[in-house]
């Protein structure tokens, strides 16, 4: 049987993907991964604001009293040259590259224009295999317009496009007015994958302090079901390479995600929950059901359950929702 999928330019020996989570922040672990069976590896995101706010803090530390003494300007070296998370991140590309033959993915926040695409060619030189790009923001002023909003992420991923010559995909969240007609004008931009979907941070507050906190849930299986629905969707109607995120826990998962459509499926909150070596559990799921079910190729698999090549497109649609409301049963 013939496991291998192709993702961002790549062929990859599974369809098996570590998502961006702290994990990966650690070569070894990257290593293990690998040995695990994982097809490529995505590293931990890359933050602007972290960037832009160490490096203010940096230059106020190392310019706080320099005003004293005319020698002190010169004693301090210009803060540009001291090493930031930046170059700490771009390293970590350079050492996992060299430690592991799997591809890596590097993972951009911004939040300005100069920052995408700087931090997007300096990644590009350190050797990454591609980079994806996390558009995780939230706009709050009620003012801003859909579609103003959507110019201004179309806008950012033109202009990274053009900056880097290494595949690029964009990491997405569903809450879009038309997710579908978003998606296709990503598309029409050139972008090499869609990433399904990203997980926002949803703040907790505590009653009896009054703070507002983080609290990050992990994923279940049951958070597939929206990745699923879109990948299905989408499956033949874009050139993008499809990537499911979310809810990608069992051998089970991986198939349904395949069978939507998608090129990849990627894990975090699984790996987090229950260690690397869970890579091997579902990696034997996936196999030993493909032989039970004489599948030759994941390659096989992909999109036969899509809505082209359902036998009720409307399955994916209003039609289902109506269905699943008149025939739950309350036990």
């Amino acid at each position: 049987m013939d496991f291998s999928t192709t993702y961002l330019n790549k062929k990859l020996r599974s369809p098996l993907v570590v998502s961006a989570n702290p994990l990966t922040e650690k070569v070894e672990n990257i290593r293990k991964m690998e040995d695990a069976g994982a097809g490529a590896v995505v590293l931990y995101s890359l933050f602007e604001e972290q960037l832009r706010q160490e490096e203010l803090t940096m230059d106020h530390d190392m310019t706080q009293g320099t005003e004293s003494f005319a020698e002190a300007i010169s004693y301090f070296p210009e803060p540009i040259e001291y090493h930031t998370t930046s170059d700490a991140y771009l390293e970590h590309i350079r050492k996992a590259k060299a430690a592991v033959s799997i591809p890596i993915i590097a993972s951009l926040n911004g939040s300005t224009d100069g920052g995408w695409t700087s931090f997007a060619k300096k990644i590009e030189q350190a050797g990454a295999d591609a980079l994806e790009l996390n558009l995780y923001s939230i706009p709050g002023d009620p003012k801003l317009t859909p579609d103003v909003i959507e110019k201004e992420y179309l806008a950012t991923v033109a202009l990274v496009k053009a900056a880097v010559k290494i595949p690029v995909a964009v990491k997405l969240s569903p809450f879009f007015t038309n997710f579908a007609n978003f998606a296709m004008q990503l598309d029409q931009l050139g972008v090499d994958g869609l990433v399904l979907f990203n997980r926002f941070y949803q703040p907790d507050i505590d009653i009896e302090t009054r703070d507002v906190y983080p609290h990050l849930i992990l994923s279940t299986y049951h958070d597939l079901r929206i990745p699923v629905r879109w990948i299905a969707m989408l499956y033949g109607r874009v050139k993008a390479n499809l990537a499911a995120t979310s809810g990608v826990h069992r051998g089970e998962d991986v198939i349904k995600a395949l069978m939507a459509g998608a090129n990849v499926t990627m894990m975090a909150s699984a790996l987090i929950r229950n260690g690397i070596d869970h890579l091997r559990i579902v990696d034997s799921e996936l196999h030993k059901w493909m032989e039970e079910n004489e599948y030759e190729s994941v390659e096989q698999m992909r999109g036969s359950v899509s809505q082209l090549n359902c036998e009720n497109p409307s399955e994916f649609e209003r039609a289902q929702y109506m269905k699943a409301l008149t025939t739950y049963q309350i036990k």
